[in-house]
């Protein structure tokens, strides 16, 4: 396949288009400081006064994990039949089968193939909060990068002297960079959330008779509503802290050199 080189006029539109995103990331940029981050930290301020973000009683956290506690006559029925429990194997017949319905059992727990109720549910109220918080995570992710360019645009050429408001747009930027990291780590919280619980929920269905796998299913409940409602709080803060910062220095961020600087020699 032969490659097209591309025309003059190829380029010159190209450097068109070019141009015109960064004029349209500078209109962006400008209208998320002076009027979208007001009004966002307003918005967080409200949700995190809701009594589903405010409320103290973390119990109403907890769901059933519909995962019953079987008899637990059924190992001592199988030793009294003569059969020792702990050595329990499959025991296949002539024509495959297993005898006396024995699949295969290990103590002091058991493989686990159906769960007489059905799938373990997830927790309806923290998954609520997860689809609450996570528009508002993607969104600060999405504002920071908007911001990072903005500010990387505005940047001069480097020159001897008069660096003093480009140090000003390096350090905003770095304190950008660090939102945007930090506000993007939030969404491996509530990976490693559900990943987790699946484990625990795992050895509950194994191990139904330990009331401490139960139990440690509704403190991981509890951790991650606390988490959220953290990564919230930092969303908040986040928002609150860039508005200022930029906000203060917005003239030597959009003009970090003086255009009549007269020289000193």
């Amino acid at each position: 396949m032969n490659d097209v080189s591309p025309t003059a006029e190829d380029v010159e539109n190209a450097v068109k288009k070019v141009q015109a995103y960064k004029d349209n990331l500078k209109v962006r940029a400008e209208a998320l400081i002076q009027k979208e981050f007001p009004l966002q930290i307003v918005t967080l301020n409200n949700l995190l006064d809701t009594p589903e973000f405010c409320s103290t009683n973390l119990e109403r956290l907890h769901c059933d994990l519909k995962i019953p506690v079987p008899d637990p006559q059924l190992l001592a029925s199988l030793t009294g039949s003569g059969i020792d429990g702990p050595s329990l194997k499959k025991r296949k017949l002539a024509d495959g089968g297993i005898q006396d319905g024995i699949d295969e059992l290990q103590v002091p727990g058991c493989k686990v193939f159906i769960l007489p109720n059905g799938p373990v549910p997830v927790n309806v109220k923290i998954v609520d909060i997860i689809t609450k918080v996570k528009p508002l995570i993607r969104k600060l992710v999405d504002d920071a990068n908007y911001l990072k360019m903005w500010i990387s645009f505005l940047i001069p050429k480097i020159e001897d002297g008069n660096n003093f408001g480009v140090s000003i747009q390096e350090d905003t930027l770095a304190e950008v960079r660090a939102v945007e990291s930090e506000a993007a780590a939030f969404y491996d919280q509530i990976a490693r959330y559900y990943m987790t619980r699946g484990k625990i929920i795992s050895k509950v269905a194994k191990y139904p008779h330990m009331d401490d796998y139960r139990k440690s299913v509704h403190e991981l409940d509890e951790k991650e509503f606390l988490s959220l409602r953290l990564a919230l709080w930092e969303v908040r803060n986040h928002y609150a802290m860039l508005h200022d910062m930029i906000g203060k220095n917005i003239d030597k961020i959009k003009k970090p050199r003086s255009i009549n600087t007269e020289s000193l020699y």
